[in-house]
Parts: C-alpha cells; structure tokens; sequence
C-alpha cells in the first residue's frame, strides 16, 4: 500500500474516534438501518476525506465548523475533484445540524434517493 494512502487511512481512523459534537449527532441519524442507505464515516476518497459518505448514492457529507470560512479555496478544490469523480457534495454547518438535525438528514435522504438511480 502506498505510504501517502496508508496515513490517510489512519489520519481517517483518528478522526472517527474524535468526532465533533455535530458529526456525532449526525451519525446517530445516518447510521440506522431503517433509513435505506448505508453511510460510512472519515471516508477516504483520493487524497481527501469525506465526513460522511454514501457510496450507492455517491454522495458526500461535510460539516463546516465555524473556523471553516478560512478554507474556501480548499473546499472549491475538493468539491471539483469529487464532482469529477461523479460524487454530490452537500454542504452544511454544525450549527445546521445542532440546531436542527431531523431537516438535515431529511435533506441528506431527499438527494440520495434522486441519485439512486443515477447512471454512474
């Protein structure tokens, strides 16, 4: 396994053991089974990681802390290479979730199963 690919999985392993306040409600929203799709956690994809990731719907999750504003250029970056990849990218803050977990998965559950289907 190639060294660079070998820490971003443990640099993904560090961080599902040290979710924020946010990532971990969301979880306890995104991992029943009832929902109808499978998320997974820290998920590698190329040189990124993806807070969440639903690999049937090719959709990925991330959460925005409040210190986030400062990596714009960063995140247009990544959302380009994962589109290219054919992956959707929502985009929500902590605050989003904190606030008002139940519209946010909602919405997460609205686009994947639009993408369901989709031809990849």
């Amino acid at each position: 396994m190639p060294e660079k690919s070998k820490q971003l999985r443990e640099y993904a392993r560090q961080n599902r053991e040290g979710m924020t306040d946010a990532e971990r409600a969301l979880w306890r929203n995104l991992r029943r089974k009832e929902i109808g799709f499978r998320f997974r956690r820290q998920q590698p994809v190329g040189y990124y990681i993806l807070d969440f990731y639903c690999a049937s719907a090719r959709v990925a999750i991330e959460l925005d802390g409040s210190g986030h504003s400062d990596l714009k250029e960063y995140d247009e970056e990544r959302t380009k290479y994962l589109e290219a990849e054919n992956i959707y990218v929502m985009r929500f803050t902590n605050n989003d979730v904190l606030s008002d977990v139940e519209s946010v998965v909602a919405r997460i559950l609205e686009i994947c199963e639009s993408r369901q289907g989709f031809r990849y």
